[in-house]
């Protein structure tokens, strides 16, 4: 019998930025090492169907893209699948090109067939050569009329390893449009629902996904498969921890698939998650990669890893990302065809075996950020690795036009990331992490932003409480956070119409300035910056004209670190643009704060050890199904 491990498709919305993901129907060359488009023939209207496409004669159109090439290296390497087959239906005169790629991107033809009228054609392919990397895709060349692809898909005669169904763990506040549209997408795609047990929609806003318009009719076609789960704000811990429990309770799933809710689902990639699943030798965590919605094309999340010296999160080639597949497709682009190893995945997409979760328990209860790595951290310590798996993604609401540093966000930030650190890291009294703490901090003081200071210092004393709070602050840590703005007027967003902000100074244009002035300092430099910086705002006072008016203005971009320090205020543009915050030098909140930030890491240091004997012994009852069981029937 043969498995299909993964289908040909074409986007659902017919969206022109789209296509270089699906199809690649454009000439390339390269000048001066740089892939650079010369002709382009992409055509909405040569999309038939989901699985369909024209082919316009005498053209060229590759499958070597994101979501159609096969990722050979990965199944080779996490799998024992050793054959696999393409088979290849079409309509009309064409000729079949059949290419793999190495590591190093080096592309590589293995077969070619000419085909006439209906044909279905058929390449037994062997993953045996690519160990560090590669892929396998196919061209369609059509003759001298057009030609059809019909379809294709990539199978093979070997049995899965486990035969278990997923249930999804959908978590959501206040996003019931994008939910709604994930639920639609589910219902019209029988491929992907074939492989689903149970879809758990976790709402714990207040504006429900059931009172939304066309919620009944998409709840009839699913019928049975989706439940409602209604319960308070838990964050996504407390919601995906939900799933986990629900997911428990399902003989008939082996797996339990988390899925954001700000996303669009590509339901192919829901297919091809747990069809790997399925397959791995040994039972992994698989994790989709993430592009921006709002900018489709770009890809900001591959491989993911922690740091083990400052342990902090990352791309693998952070200088590389986001990639941008409008410029550079998969073709042109060697490094990824590399394979690559990942830390963690986010919970955006991420497929966790239900083994897993009866060995190293549920998600700790970290409200939001670190709860996603810290969970593979610690399934990769019982022996269960994430794969970032290359052709499983969705598009997610990225970070681009937002700073959650420096919202209500930054004490999850600076709280998950050090009990992260205090439960799987092995550097002595927390190594880096406490040094680059503190200048976090030093460096939001500088700039005048006292509010994530105060939300730091907060997650500081509760980190240094103890392990009890995390269960008992689960539920009152974001509103308090929030509520704490109020005291500090650099967080309001200045927007209305009638008022026309000026600064002083007017607005300080840096793109204009030599090189050497626009770099961050470094070495002696950026010693003698903070220094002098720290002991200038420590000893004057800010002059009386900056504070009834802002010294000077900055875009968003250009309020960096070494830049602020200069002015005793400032008007700068929030992230998204919607308006201008202001920035003004308090002296003695500066002095404050700065005491308390030593002073608190300090006793961090020196407490690490007692620290993480008291975290790591809690961990096992934090995360274990009858805590978190609790947990919701007190919050219910």
């Amino acid at each position: 019998m043969a498995h299909v491990l993964q289908n040909v498709v074409f986007p659902l919305d017919r969206d022109p930025d789209l296509l270089p993901l699906y199809a690649d129907p454009e000439t390339w060359s390269v000048i001066e090492d740089e892939p650079v488009r010369v002709s382009n023939r992409a055509h909405l209207g040569n999309i038939l169907g989901r699985h369909r496409a024209r082919i316009v004669a005498g053209r060229r159109v590759s499958l070597g893209t994101y979501f159609n090439a096969f990722p050979a290296s990965y199944w080779q390497h996490w799998t024992s699948v050793r054959d696999v087959r393409l088979t290849v239906h079409t309509s009309g005169p064409a000729t079949i090109l059949v290419y793999r790629s190495n590591s190093a991107g080096v592309r590589q033809r293995v077969a070619t067939r000419e085909v006439t009228g209906e044909a279905t054609t058929s390449f037994d392919l062997s993953l045996t050569q690519y160990s560090d990397g590669g892929w396998i895709w196919f061209d369609v060349v059509a003759d001298e009329k057009h030609a059809v692809l019909e379809g294709a898909e990539w199978t093979t005669e070997q049995e899965p390893v486990r035969t278990g169904k997923a249930s999804l763990g959908i978590t959501t506040y206040n996003k019931p449009d994008y939910c709604m549209e994930t639920l639609r997408a589910l219902a019209a795609s029988p491929d992907a629902l074939e492989f689903v047990d149970r879809i758990f929609l976790v709402d714990q806003g207040t504006q429900l996904v059931a009172d939304q318009d066309g919620f009944d009719q998409v709840a009839e076609r699913l019928g049975d498969t989706l439940q409602v789960i209604r319960q308070p704000n838990l964050g996504g811990s407390g919601g995906f921890a939900r799933a986990m429990l629900e997911t428990l309770r399902r003989p008939e799933s082996d797996f339990v698939q988390l899925l954001d809710d700000d996303v669009r689902l590509e339901p192919e990639s829901l297919r091809r998650s747990i069809v790997f699943g399925q397959y791995a030798t040994t039972p992994v965590l698989v994790g989709g990669h993430m592009f921006d919605l709002l900018d489709r094309p770009k890809l900001h999340g591959w491989a993911e890893v922690v740091d083990e010296a400052p342990f902090m999160w990352r791309n693998l080639y952070q200088e590389k990302m986001p990639h941008d597949f409008g410029v550079a497709n998969l073709r042109q682009s060697p490094m990824l065809h590399m394979r690559m190893d990942a830390d963690y995945n986010g919970w955006w997409m991420c497929l966790i075996p239900v083994e897993t979760v009866r060995k190293v328990g549920l998600s700790l209860p970290a409200f939001i950020k670190w709860d996603d790595a810290e969970f593979c951290l610690r399934a990769g310590d019982a022996g269960y690795p994430t794969v970032s798996m290359p052709g499983v993604a969705l598009w997610h609401v990225s970070w681009v036009n937002k700073d959650d540093t420096i919202d209500w966000q930054a004490y999850f930030h600076a709280r998950n990331r050090i009990v992260t650190a205090i439960l799987h890291s092995d550097a002595p009294r927390g190594g880096r992490l406490i040094i680059h703490s503190r200048r976090v901090d030093l460096k939001h003081l500088m700039m005048m932003q006292y509010y994530p200071v105060a939300l730091r210092a907060r997650a500081l004393r509760d980190v240094l409480a103890g392990p009890d709070h995390l269960r008992a602050n689960l539920e009152t840590a974001m509103p308090a956070a929030r509520a704490l703005a109020s005291e500090f007027p650099e967080t309001l967003i200045h927007r209305d119409p009638s008022t026309v902000l000026h600064s002083r100074r007017g607005r300080q244009v840096y793109k204009r300035l030599p090189k050497n002035e626009l770099d961050s300092p470094s070495g002696l430099r950026l010693r003698w910056f903070t220094l002098s910086t720290l002991a200038a705002h420590w000893l004057h006072k800010p002059h009386p004209a900056n504070i009834r008016q802002p010294e000077v203005e900055f875009g968003k971009d250009d309020a960096l670190w070494w830049r602020l320090p200069g002015f005793d205020s400032a008007l700068v543009s929030a992230a998204d643009g919607s308006g201008k915050n202001i920035y003004t030098r308090d002296r003695s909140k500066y002095r404050r704060m700065l005491r308390e930030s030593v002073r608190l890491h300090a006793e961090l240091r020196r407490r690490w050890p007692e620290l993480q004997r008291q975290y790591r012994e809690a961990l096992p009852e934090l995360v274990s199904p009858a805590s978190w069981q609790q947990i919701f029937e007190e919050k219910a």
